[in-house]
């Protein structure tokens, strides 16, 4: 890389925007290019926390970057990309890459016909305890994955799946390297209009099972990983960033591994991946291709949760009509 500094600007001024924001102001590679939002008070209000200027528009953001973090509402995030990838910028889009598989087509497509870099913000793959993992996956037979949070008001424009399950989506689908052969898939609203918690199921060629619980409706916070191989069982706290390994030898002695691990934000290291590939040109560690791989896997599910719904609605309406 160059002693020249990247400019990179974010698109959108919410929660995750403004975390983007914090993490290349604080980058020694990259210049804060400004900020735009269609809420332009919010804008203003990030630029001035930030130390950065607010654009108008985002013909005005493209004309004063290079490259770009899109943290815009998912419906949004196939124009906004588009748009980005077109004026000849780089484009970080948050996760989940688009709200339809179509749009995620329609995004790289615009990426390969304009020769720029589209990596999504699957955060969890550069989280130091998946890395380690991730190195020690062999023939993987089970795996258990739960992710549970506290309910809030963000992210509401999407079902669990989508907010929360879609990590695990990816990080599965890159453990296995393939598309699982069955989904079965529940999931219901609680405190919103869409789905707030959803159990999957998922069967892989080669006997490999997964199960997958996601919760936005927890008292606790918990975000945990296990998967089990051949004389090994691997376990993932993505919080604590800690992978413990624990296996037997050939006469059976159990042997206990932990992983040293060197404790690290993931966005900070999602971002200097991001501008590792815009020096390099490489083909980032999260593409949009794999991104919407995991989209589609989640597509599959929600049209699983859909069938479900109808199953609960019938049940429901059934009491009601006893009552």
């Amino acid at each position: 890389m160059s002693d020249a500094k990247v400019r990179v600007a974010v698109a959108g001024a919410g929660m995750f925007g403004r975390n983007h924001l914090r993490v290349i102001r604080e980058s020694g590679l990259a210049e804060l290019a400004g900020v735009y939002d269609l809420d332009t008070a919010k804008a203003q209000a990030a630029a001035q926390e930030f130390g950065c200027r607010a654009y108008e528009s985002l013909e005005d953001l493209a004309g004063h970057a290079q490259a770009a973090v899109v943290a815009v509402p998912t419906v949004a995030h196939c124009s906004v990309a588009c748009a980005l990838l077109e004026a000849g910028l780089d484009v970080l889009v948050e996760k989940p890459i688009a709200a339809t598989v179509a749009e995620a087509g329609a995004m790289n497509t615009a990426a390969r016909q304009h020769g720029r870099i589209l990596q999504c913000g699957h955060l969890e793959r550069f989280n130091p305890a998946v890395q380690a993992a991730m190195k020690m996956v062999t023939m993987p037979l089970f795996f258990e994955i739960h992710r549970l949070s506290i309910f809030t008001p963000r992210s509401l424009d999407v079902d669990v799946v989508s907010d929360l399950m879609i990590h695990d989506l990816d990080i599965l689908l890159a453990f296995t390297g393939r598309m699982p052969e069955e989904v079965r898939a529940a999931g219901i609203p609680v405190l919103s209009s869409r789905a707030d918690i959803a159990n999957v199921r998922l069967a892989f060629s080669g006997g490999c099972i997964a199960n997958l619980t996601a919760s936005r409706v927890s008292t606790e916070r918990v975000r945990k990983l296990r998967f089990f191989q051949p004389r090994q069982y691997i376990s993932v706290d993505y919080a604590k960033q800690e992978c413990v390994a624990i296996g037997v030898d050939d006469k059976r002695n159990v042997q206990f591994l932990p992983q040293i691990i060197q404790k690290e934000e993931p966005l900070k290291r999602q971002f200097a991946s991001f501008l590792d590939c815009i020096a390099t040109r490489n083909l980032p560690v999260v593409d949009g291709v794999a991104a919407a791989k995991a989209l589609e896997l989640a597509s599959i599910i929600q049209s699983g949760m859909e069938d479900h719904g109808k199953i609960v609605a019938s049940a429901l309406a059934a009491a009601s009509i006893k009552q």
